[in-house]
């Protein structure tokens, strides 16, 4: 395995602990960290609410890298309380695409020892109405 991924792995297992912080809520079903491109390393943990708020621990570690005024990701992992490694929603990987146009680039694991770029999990990405009527498209 990649000695990146092997060290992202280990930092989103030390938040992958699910807590009860109230009767209500919950942190720690998934934890993910993730290089940029820059060599840092961001890390997020999940929080979950009985009234179906809450965020992923991709989107808190993207915050995260994003309040440190990065935007482009080489490897992202995510990393689950029950021990597994899980690949990212669509609500994440929509985002890791969104925030920077490059990251259709970044390698992402989905499941132990297997990985792909974004480009692969987004086969029909986003385009809005705009983009595709300045692109020459007459949908």
């Amino acid at each position: 395995m990649d000695k990146d991924f092997e060290m992202l792995i280990k930092e989103a297992k030390k938040l992958a602990v699910k807590k009860e912080l109230t009767k209500y809520a919950t942190i720690g079903q998934v934890g993910s960290a993730l290089l940029t491109k820059d060599g840092n390393v961001y890390t997020g943990v999940s929080m979950e609410a009985k009234c179906n708020l809450g965020n992923c621990g991709e989107h808190a570690a993207i915050a995260e890298m994003l309040k440190n005024n990065e935007t482009e990701i080489d490897k992202i992992v995510a990393y689950s309380a029950k021990g597994q490694i899980y690949a990212p929603c669509g609500r994440c990987r929509e985002l890791i695409r969104m925030v920077n146009d490059k990251n259709l680039n970044t390698i992402v694991m989905v499941a132990e020892n297997k990985v792909c770029t974004l480009k692969d999990l987004l086969p029909e990405m986003y385009i809005s109405k705009k983009d595709s009527v300045e692109n020459g498209d007459k949908r």
